[in-house]
């Protein structure tokens, strides 16, 4: 079977499926709307289901015995007392191990989430996948019911939680002592807040994320990866502002720009994957982390 790519969709209807995955366009609406788009048999229903994720062939398979995976609880007193996350390491680790805290979109921690973190264990990493749905009973399996919990989060909250699971991975027994983030979509932007609220993390990759205010990039001290997408218009218009407070506080970053891709590009279980692109990110990442976190 052929795999759908972003080409294979009409523009608009990308950009309807971005609105409602964001929150900004009804699941009603955007079958309403995506109808004018359907042709050939093909319905709205159809092209929603299309666009949406499919988590049938994981990159790295949960049970890979080369890994050692386990889902683990931690205090998060300054957010919602306790949070729970998915833990991922090499089997046979000798010594202390880099450590990277993998953060989801706005769908809870997903199984591509998880795959991400087994994609960074067999790298050399720890790598620790918190859920911010844990407090209201967890990833749902299914991303309707994900987005729908997720709206309900106290974002206050949410990020302590975040705060702590980074303090907790820092101070694991297996960890080396120095952390990085990656987070994608809602998960970018809580790279980019992490890396203005811990002065000791080494290092931060927001995929297409949300930037912080201006007035809080002084507080940055590590050095950031900045993946954008080429059409990704929501997130790209925040660049400019947050260039310039980057570049006013002399704060270390690279920043690319991936031509022609969709914003989600790095997420395999979608269409709006693109795989040159994604391999390139990622390249980029696995260098800059090990690097920064040697």
């Amino acid at each position: 079977m052929t795999r759908l790519t972003a080409a294979d969709f009409d523009p608009e209807v990308l950009k309807l499926f971005d609105g409602y995955v964001h929150g900004q366009v009804s699941r009603r609406d955007f079958l309403a709307r995506a109808g004018r788009y359907a042709a050939g048999g093909v319905t709205a229903a159809t092209l929603l289901a299309q666009l949406s994720p499919s988590f049938a062939a994981p990159l790295v398979g949960p049970n890979d015995a080369r890994l050692k995976t386990s889902y683990q609880e931690f205090p998060s007193p300054q957010g919602y007392g306790k949070l729970r996350g998915y833990l991922a390491v090499p089997a046979n680790a000798k010594g202390k191990l880099p450590a990277v805290l993998v953060v989801h979109e706005n769908r809870g921690l997903n199984p591509h989430i998880e795959d991400i973190a087994r994609r960074l264990a067999l790298d050399g990493f720890i790598a620790f996948a918190p859920d911010a749905l844990f407090p209201l009973g967890g990833y749902p399996g299914d991303e309707d019911s994900a987005r729908t919990l997720f709206s309900k989060l106290d974002q206050t909250k949410t990020r302590a939680d975040f705060i702590a699971a980074a303090h907790a991975l820092k101070n694991m027994p297996q960890a080396a002592g120095k952390i990085g983030v990656v987070g994608f979509c809602y998960g970018g932007g809580i790279a980019n807040y992490l890396a203005t609220q811990l002065p000791d993390l080494a290092a931060a990759v927001p995929f297409y994320g949300q930037q912080p205010p201006a007035a809080e990039v002084a507080h940055i001290r590590a050095p950031l990866l900045i993946h954008d997408a080429g059409k990704d218009e929501r997130i790209l218009a925040g660049w400019p502002a947050y260039e310039a407070a980057l570049q006013a506080n002399k704060v270390a970053y690279q920043h690319y720009v991936y031509a022609g891709v969709e914003h989600g590009f790095n997420n395999d279980t979608t269409p709006r994957y693109d795989d040159a692109a994604a391999k390139l990110a990622w390249g980029r990442t696995l260098a800059f982390l090990k690097e920064k976190l040697a």
